[in-house]
């Protein structure tokens, strides 16, 4: 098992940004696919963005273009570059290291509020 630990969440007005980071635990980090999901109060945890041990990215239609994902295999850590923020952006983020349904035990998360 890996172990992640998020930060870099907080509150921040419409059309700001923040950058998280998520730590993770354990050896072999470079070989697998990493994401970033969220899950706002009353809803399911839901995808966000992938990067592949290669460096592919892929985002979820909402915060394509806004959203960047990147990761530092020395350091062992993905972030995500959150741009033009919206209310909506509004979650809990969770890192997590997806092999098909499974996942690793997830972390305490980050809280991102977006608002005025």
């Amino acid at each position: 098992q890996v172990q992640f630990v998020e930060s870099g969440g907080g509150l921040v007005q419409p059309g700001g940004s923040l950058r998280l980071s998520c730590a993770a635990s354990g050896s072999m980090f470079d070989i697998y696919t990493m994401a970033w999901y969220r899950q706002a109060p009353g809803k399911q945890r839901e995808w966000v963005a992938s990067i592949t041990a290669l460096g592919s990215t892929g985002y979820a239609d909402s915060v394509k273009g806004r959203f960047t994902i990147s990761r530092d295999n020395v350091k062992n850590t993905v972030y995500l570059q959150m741009n033009n923020l919206k209310p909506e952006d509004t979650a809990v983020y969770y890192c997590n290291r997806p092999r098909g349904t499974s996942f690793d035990s997830w972390g305490q998360g980050t809280q991102v509020t977006v608002s005025s």
